[in-house]
């Protein structure tokens, strides 16, 4: 019914720079699509299909028992009636999950409105929504009830028929589709309220790569029993999926060791850089074979680590990878 690009934050596009020239050994960690079954168990995610009737915490026990694993979380809470992308960190790549809150949100949903309303009234209405809004979080729900900013990239209005209107939002983190859905019934003066939502992107992960728990727990036996890895690597996927919508910095094998022991990053550890970083942007700190090592907060922008020879880079946010899984040159040194 009305025609909007449907970009995310995820969406945008850099090119990776080499600063210098540098060879990792072989003999020091691996390609995340290289870890074996037993590695990937240990740091993982699955872009999961989530029904409608459990909650999301009850998802992650399940997936705990299926996968006989400790650790298990997810990145953004589905309501037990909502389905759709539920992104799960395995062991730890739990540690990974707090940055999709950067990476925006896509839902489809019907919007009941309590009385009948011009389409065009309702197109206006909605249209009015995107960008900056305020919202209070709903009486139920797991945060405080303050009144909080957040962003609607697009809005669209795919169809309405009779008092329902389906439609397609693009949102930022914490944002509450079913209080967005009672703001623009208010707008309209006649009340409406959430009927089905389905959320279908969460940054890169989007709901036709998404598989069902049913699969997670066939792809598992069939490994346990078969020894068949390929079914299950389609569903058990490197915790670095993660990460895919953040700016990387690469960076030496002798630099990697001292960030996973806490250290800041300084420049003369770098050695790629993707375009567009500014000041205070969360980085995802990459081993020249893809590993995930930190999250950063950048200290400088792309053009000053290019040209800087010298200086802290970077301030360590979190610690992804283990300590050990590199030499600790920088303590010889």
């Amino acid at each position: 019914m009305s025609s909007q690009k449907h970009i995310l934050p995820s969406d945008k596009k850099r090119t990776r720079l080499i600063k210098v020239q540098a060879k990792t050994n072989p003999n020091y960690g691996k390609s995340p699509d290289e870890r074996s079954v037993n590695e990937l168990l240990d740091n993982s995610m699955i872009n999961l299909d989530k029904p409608r009737g459990p909650t999301s915490h009850q998802i992650d026990a399940w997936i705990r028992g299926i996968l006989g694993v400790d650790k298990v979380g997810h990145g953004g809470t589905l309501d037990p009636n909502a389905i759709g992308v539920l992104p799960i960190g395995i062991g730890n790549a739990t540690r990974a999950l707090q940055v999709l809150l950067l990476a925006g949100k896509e839902y489809v949903g019907i919007m009941k409105l309590h009385k009948s309303i011009n389409k065009n009234k309702i197109l206006d209405a909605c249209n009015s929504f995107v960008g900056d809004i305020f919202q209070i979080p709903p009486v139920r729900s797991a945060v405080k009830r303050v009144r909080r900013k957040r962003q609607i990239y697009y809005l669209e209005v795919i169809q309405i028929k009779d008092r329902e209107v389906l439609f397609r939002v693009g949102c930022e983190a914490g944002t509450y589709v079913r209080t967005l859905c009672v703001d623009i019934g208010k707008k309209l003066g006649c009340g409406a309220h959430l009927s089905e939502l389905k959320r279908t992107r969460v940054g890169n992960l989007r709901e036709e790569d998404s598989v069902i728990l049913h699969d997670v727990k066939d792809a598992y036996v069939f490994w346990q029993e078969e020894k068949n890895e390929e079914e299950f690597r389609s569903k058990i996927l490197p915790m670095e999926r993660l990460l895919d919508h953040l700016p990387k910095i690469v960076i030496r094998d002798s630099a990697v060791d001292a960030l996973c022991h806490g250290a800041n990053l300084a420049i003369p550890g770098v050695v790629e850089i993707d375009t567009d970083i500014k000041k205070g942007d969360v980085v995802a700190i990459l081993t020249l074979k893809g590993e995930g090592v930190a999250l950063v907060n950048a200290l400088m922008s792309t053009e000053e680590m290019i040209q800087k020879d010298t200086g802290m880079c970077a301030d360590i946010e979190r610690v992804l990878m283990n300590k050990g899984t590199y030499p600790s040159i920088w303590k010889k040194s």
